[in-house]
């Protein structure tokens, strides 16, 4: 089975670590994996975390399993987090603890397969890497609109509902609900809701990938485009990530929410979306689920984890307008389109030649793409990265 198999080929990401490893220099910044980093350059365990994990180790009695659905009191405070306390949304909707939101995504997509052979699923251009990988190993058919012009650091906006009046029932429609992965820009309340008129013209589902919430403006800030598509649509799919506001990147803690039309169709859509679960890794690991649900359920500890995310927020914006300030006037490019732009990343508008000099002139590693991740930046590095960016771009 495996004597002939080929070398595969390396994976991207795995290859940027390693290459940023064996980089010898003293000098060298990590702008590329996309992960958060502190003023430090560390990607810290948050406080409120080990005391929830303590708290586990003492009162947990069991490692028994739970569900397919996962942690019913995560589930239930994901809805909460995501939709507020709009007791109307959260009567049509349901949630499953997922392994990651990677794990929500592909079992979304899996679900939508199982319920409809043809579906399309329409992803915005440029998105995350992987979106276009997982959809189409789920089964889907896989359809391009544009969302974002790099020249001019701009939303595509018109060309956006132009692409969605060709939907159709039966699609779903990925949108990020904040903090856009690799762009960094978003639509505003308008926009949302003028995409929610679209989509109930067309009768397509939004697709809502959800893993920076709290990172753009605050937690009910970053949720409001998902709130007006809720409001004005009758089903719904969101995909969701702790990883980032909660730094359990390697606890894999995601969810998948799904609206109905009512509470009678939520429930009847959760059982079909059970089996999906049983037949692909059965039930979620609980312990990250197990964290999360202490912290979001306990007043004190909420409170903390709140103010983490609001520093962690304002380091990352703080360092946008960093950047911006060190790179004033001496590109022929403006970049202030980056101090604007929300969430860890933005997109240089450069060659893959151009981030190639980046890294063997100037020891900064960012993808080929031009993707960049402000949480990597620090007042230690940001004079440095600019001096890069300047002599590349100028």
């Amino acid at each position: 089975m495996f004597s002939d198999l080929t070398a595969p080929a390396p994976d991207p990401l795995l290859g940027l670590m390693q290459t940023f490893r064996d980089d010898p220099s003293a000098d060298k910044v990590d702008l590329g994996i996309g992960i958060y980093k502190d003023e430090h350059g560390n990607a810290p365990v948050l406080a409120t975390v080990k005391q929830a994990e303590n708290w586990l180790v003492e009162t947990q009695g069991s490692k028994g399993y739970l569900s397919s659905a996962g942690n019913v009191d995560y589930n239930r405070l994901t809805r909460e987090l995501i939709l507020g306390q709009d007791k109307g949304l959260l009567a049509r909707s349901q949630a499953i603890q997922t392994p990651g939101g990677t794990g929500a995504l592909r079992i979304a997509g899996d679900f939508a397969r199982r319920l409809n052979p043809g579906c399309r699923v329409f992803l915005p251009d440029p998105t995350w890497a992987n979106h276009q990988a997982l959809l189409t190993a789920a089964g889907l058919e896989v359809v391009r609109y544009p969302y974002y012009d790099i020249a001019t650091a701009t939303l595509q906006f018109d060309q956006t509902l132009e692409a969605l009046r060709a939907t159709r029932p039966g699609d779903l429609v990925l949108f990020h609900g904040c903090c856009h992965n690799p762009a960094g820009a978003d639509p505003d309340p308008e926009q949302w809701a003028a995409i929610a008129e679209v989509l109930a013209q067309t009768g397509a589902t939004p697709f809502i990938d959800l893993a920076y919430l709290g990172f753009g403006d605050g937690l009910d800030k970053d949720a409001q485009g998902i709130r007006i598509l809720a409001a004005r649509l009758p089903e719904m799919l969101i995909a969701s990530s702790y990883s980032k506001n909660f730094a359990l990147y390697r606890e894999r803690v995601g969810a998948l929410t799904l609206l109905a039309k009512d509470d009678v169709a939520a429930a009847r859509a959760h059982g079909h979306l059970l089996p999906v679960v049983r037949t692909n890794y059965s039930m979620p690991p609980d312990h990250g689920a197990a964290v999360v649900a202490h912290i979001l359920g306990d007043a004190t500890l909420r409170a903390a984890w709140e103010a983490d995310v609001a520093g962690m927020r304002g380091r990352i914006n703080g360092m946008r307008a960093k950047l911006v300030a060190a790179l004033d006037g001496r590109t022929t490019r403006d970049f202030g389109f980056l101090g604007k732009q929300r969430g860890m990343f933005a997109l240089l508008g450069i060659t893959p030649a151009d981030a190639e000099r980046l890294r063997t002139e100037h020891h900064v590693h960012i993808t080929s793409s031009g993707r960049v991740n402000v949480a990597g930046l620090t007042d230690g590095n940001v004079g440095h990265v600019a001096n890069a960016i300047a002599a590349v771009c100028g």
